[in-house]
């Protein structure tokens, strides 16, 4: 079977509407696609009413994908299988969006002093009511003809230490693996070697996310050579941690696709291996 275990929808910072995305997954030979936006759940009811409309074969994953903050970096944790009706899950979520708002307010603020000003309202039009992110202002900034494609947006504008990056105020990684758990999920360190660190701050972010009660680690990511492959598993079995896989689509591009380039061993340790998929 074909999984792609974390992806994002326009109820976040992907381009396809959640029914575009399950429609994609399938056409692309996915048999399992997880469905993880930021911060939010909302796409999940939406692409089940898809499936069921076109009589899909595809099976849905209820995921999320959690901001957290760990030493000064931005983390994310999956949330793989988690009840999206959850109470709990869904009252700390708004919470985390309300950071989010806060956050886009800041960054808003610092782009008008730097001669943009009166982004955010735009941008919101943007992110049309849904979770705002910094792809949100990436995407203003192109079409306003300021930066001539979106990486230009982070790195002029956005990433840390550009011009109008705000630090987020997000939840430690241990409470985001306790709200994953407590709705019923299992928790995903999200692409271990895509933050800027170091190898030892890499292996020092496993070793305590697993410490934190996480289960699994991204093993297999989009746009991934061997060696990044094999230290990523090799990080994983020391820890005793799980392994998934997830090409964290957003957008069609020529580089990342549903399902491309996802290839774990048969001799590892995944994190589906013990569910029941129907």
């Amino acid at each position: 079977m074909k999984f792609d275990l974390h992806s994002h929808t326009n109820c976040s910072d992907g381009e396809l509407t959640p029914e575009e995305l399950v429609l994609r997954a399938e056409n692309k030979g996915i048999d399992v696609l997880a469905i993880t936006d930021h911060d939010t759940v909302a796409a999940i009811p939406l692409a089940k009413s898809a499936i069921a409309k076109h009589n899909l074969k595809l099976k849905l994953v209820e995921g999320v994908e959690i901001s957290t903050s760990w030493h000064g970096f931005e983390i994310h944790i999956v949330g793989l299988n988690v009840n999206s009706d959850d109470d709990q899950l869904l009252k700390n979520l708004d919470e985390q969006l309300l950071k989010r708002e806060n956050r886009a307010e800041r960054i808003a603020e610092k782009l008008a002093k730097i001669g943009f000003e009166n982004c955010l309202e735009p941008v919101k039009a943007i992110a049309q009511g849904r979770s705002i992110s910094r792809v949100h202002f990436a995407k203003y900034l192109l079409r306003e003809g300021h930066v001539s494609h979106i990486q230009q947006a982070f790195d002029k504008y956005l990433a840390r230490r550009s011009k109008a990056y705000v630090a987020p105020q997000w939840v430690g990684i241990e409470e985001a693996i306790h709200w994953i758990h407590q709705a019923g999920g299992q928790a995903v360190l999200a692409h271990p070697t895509r933050y800027d660190m170091t190898n030892k701050w890499v292996r020092k972010l496993i070793t305590e996310c697993k410490s934190l009660g996480a289960d699994a680690i991204e093993a297999a990511l989009p746009r991934q050579n061997k060696n990044e492959l094999m230290q990523l598993l090799n990080y994983a079995k020391e820890a005793g941690l799980k392994v998934s896989q997830g090409s964290d689509f957003h957008r069609i591009t020529p580089y990342t696709e549903l399902g491309k380039t996802l290839n774990l061993p048969d001799d590892c340790q995944k994190i589906w291996q013990n569910w029941v998929i129907a």
